[in-house]
């Protein structure tokens, strides 16, 4: 029966928030330029001592190609049973505007029920969960376990990628269970199937050889800027779908829904504004490509003159779901802004960053195992979603251990607001999680 877990990872709440306030406080963003290295260092080594104390004999701090450490440890388990990996991250994104926090943003901080405070979810909510769930387990631990916890993520700098490969004897397990991710909404238990991969380019547009007065020479001149614009308008039509040439874009998505109105409130969507899409909201975030324009280089509207612009840049990122692969979408996405070009102006596409998207298996004992588990942890069954967001470690995981179950799961959920000002936990919800990770380690191997 779970009562005596359950009861055990209640007990430990108190606690689990004392040391995730230890962890909040300390700034462990990946990046020297903003905070000290030594803020990672110290949050790698709290990681490795409590894993540590709940029987990891061989924890050690490993440099990666990138220069940040990966927590990485084992537990043996008994002869023959299975072999989990438990993944977490201990760096987090940096605080941005810290005006715009209601509570400082290195101090946990409880209001209204949720526990404030930068990485509170994502993703040193991940950690204590993985702890409550060793600590209520005790000495009782069916299964062989393994740790990971990357020091980079945030950064996307791909320490953790490239360190995979050569060391896979040390990560090497039955079932992995990538925890940086979460449920559909707080007390909704949920696995994340698929992730979106990515294409980011930077395009430049350029028509003259410098500035030109816009009242001498205006109407003629052709003007990068409008050009850049006309490019842009391409890619999506007047409902707001993607519009790729040689990209589907009309693929639905078979998971659980995700409403409308939970949408509008989870992205804080104003008054009379509609959605982009002729598809459901779960067709547009997880099923089809998506163009972002993430920036746009050209003179703002403060101190601009009455000038034409000869050369203008666009940022621009595309998530595509799985069934499309980086170097097709990227071919598409660039023979698209080229055929696109009016005027015959000058257009160079550079290419920034290319992932793949991930698509997990769901008919392993693995799953089958952690679906009963939640439904016990939480008293419901369990439902699955995908992610707009890119993860290209589930890749790198599922190319060097095709053989082992993927599984995403977590603490985070869309009021947790990760990756923005007055990131938040629900405490209930890494007791849940960690009573549903302690169900899954004790039954998996009987499975």
């Amino acid at each position: 029966m779970s009562h005596d877990l359950k009861d055990s990872i209640h007990a430990m709440m108190p606690k689990a928030h004392d040391e995730l306030a230890e962890l909040v406080a300390m700034r462990s963003v990946a990046d020297a330029r903003q905070f000290p290295p030594e803020e990672c260092h110290r949050t790698a080594e709290w990681v490795a001592s409590a894993f540590s104390d709940v029987g990891f004999s061989d924890v050690g701090l490993h440099e990666t190609p990138d220069g940040s450490k990966a927590v990485v440890g084992s537990r043996p388990g008994p002869e023959g049973a299975p072999t989990v990996l438990l993944y977490c991250h201990y760096d987090v994104q940096p605080p941005l505007d810290e005006n715009a926090w209601r509570t400082p943003p290195w101090k946990l901080t409880e209001k209204d029920g949720r526990w404030y405070g930068r990485g509170a979810a994502d993703c040193k909510g991940n950690i204590m969960m993985h702890l409550l769930a060793l600590r209520a387990l005790g000495d009782d631990v069916p299964v062989g376990l393994k740790l990971v916890s990357e020091g980079s993520e945030e950064q996307g700098t791909g320490g953790l990628e490239a360190f995979v490969p050569g060391n896979a004897d040390l990560l090497r397990a039955d079932t992995i269970l990538v925890c940086d991710t979460g449920n559909v909404a707080a007390g909704v238990p949920t696995l994340t199937t698929s992730l979106r991969g990515n294409v980011n380019v930077v395009v430049t547009v350029a028509t003259l050889e410098g500035e030109m007065h816009s009242g001498m020479f205006g109407g003629a001149a052709p003007d990068a800027l409008a050009c850049l614009v006309r490019i842009l308008g391409t890619l999506r039509d007047e409902r707001g779908n993607t519009t790729i040439r040689g990209l589907p874009a009309g693929q639905t998505w078979d998971g659980a829904d995700y409403p409308e109105e939970q949408f509008r409130a989870d992205v804080h969507v104003l008054d009379g504004v509609d959605l982009a899409g002729d598809g459901s909201v779960a067709d547009m975030v997880w099923a089809r490509p998506a163009l972002t324009v993430l920036g746009i280089d050209c003179p703002p509207v403060v101190g601009s003159a009455a000038a034409i612009q000869p050369s203008v840049r666009a940022r621009l990122n595309l998530r595509i779901p799985p069934g499309i692969t980086p170097g097709s979408a990227l071919e598409a996405l660039t023979a698209h802004i080229e055929g696109a070009a009016p005027l015959h102006a000058r257009v160079k596409v550079e290419t920034e960053q290319a992932g793949a998207p991930f698509k997990a298996r769901m008919d392993g004992p693995g799953v089958a195992a952690m679906q009963t588990a939640m439904k016990e942890a939480y008293g419901r069954g369990s439902t699955t979603e995908g992610q707009g967001g890119s993860i290209p470690l589930c890749n790198v995981f599922q190319e060097t251990f095709p053989d082992a179950e993927i599984m995403l799961m977590g603490v985070e959920e869309p009021r947790c607001l990760i990756h923005a000002p007055n990131e938040s936990v629900d405490p209930a919800e890494i007791e849940h999680m960690a009573l549903a990770e302690a169900l899954f380690l004790r039954s998996y191997a009987a499975g």
